[in-house]
C-alpha cells in the first residue's frame, strides 16, 4: 500500500473524529480507523528498513487494549445513561 494512500486515510479518519461527535460508537470507530492507519504504516516503516517486526506486535497489543477500554466505556455508558450519545455524559 502507498504511504500517500495510508496518509490519506489518516487525515479522513482524523476529519471524521472531529466533525462526527454525536455517539460513542462512531467514535470510538473513528479511533479504531486512526489506528489501524498507524498500524499500517508502522508496518511500512518496518519493512522499508528491514527491522524486525516486534515493534509491529507491541503496538498492536496496545491497540487491542485500547479498543477494548473503549468498548467496555460505552457498555458501561449504555447501562447507567440507556444511550450512547456524548452529551448525555455532561448532563449530570
Amino acid at each position: 500500500m502507498n504511504f500517500y494512500y495510508i496518509f490519506y486515510m489518516f487525515l479522513m479518519s482524523m476529519i471524521s473524529l472531529v466533525f462526527i461527535r454525536k455517539h460513542i460508537l462512531l467514535c470510538l470507530i473513528s479511533i479504531e480507523f486512526i489506528v489501524l492507519c498507524l498500524l499500517f504504516l508502522i508496518l511500512l516503516y518496518c519493512i522499508m528498513f528491514s527491522y524486525t517486526f516486534y515493534i509491529y506486535v507491541f503496538f498492536m497489543t496496545f491497540y487491542v487494549c485500547e479498543g477494548v477500554l473503549g468498548l467496555s466505556v460505552l457498555v458501561y455508558m449504555i447501562r447507567c445513561h440507556g444511550n450512547d450519545f456524548l452529551n448525555s455524559m455532561f448532563i449530570n
